[in-house]
């Protein structure tokens, strides 16, 4: 199974390239039909995470995808799965 991996510690300060790299993700996953995205917003204190989080909530973007699930074992990291 493909696999894309967004990992957003080096722009964990700069809000806009936030969005705009979970947009291009989310498109290209999409365009590729790949089935499974991982992010990475790292542990820190969880603002990132919450960030990402509340983005993938938003009712345009989460009409596109099947589920997100948060990994258990490592706090920072989330998944995306989509369904093709």
């Amino acid at each position: 199974m493909a696999k894309l991996k967004l990992d957003l510690h080096d722009i964990y300060n700069k809000g806009d390239k936030i969005e705009a790299e979970l947009n291009r993700i989310v498109e290209e996953a999409i365009d590729r039909k790949i089935e499974l995205v991982e992010i990475i917003p790292g542990k820190g204190s969880g603002q990132l995470k919450k960030k990402v989080l509340r983005f993938l909530n938003q009712g345009h973007i989460k009409k596109l995808y099947h589920r997100v699930e948060k990994d258990d074992k490592n706090f920072g990291r989330i998944f995306i799965h989509f369904r093709f």
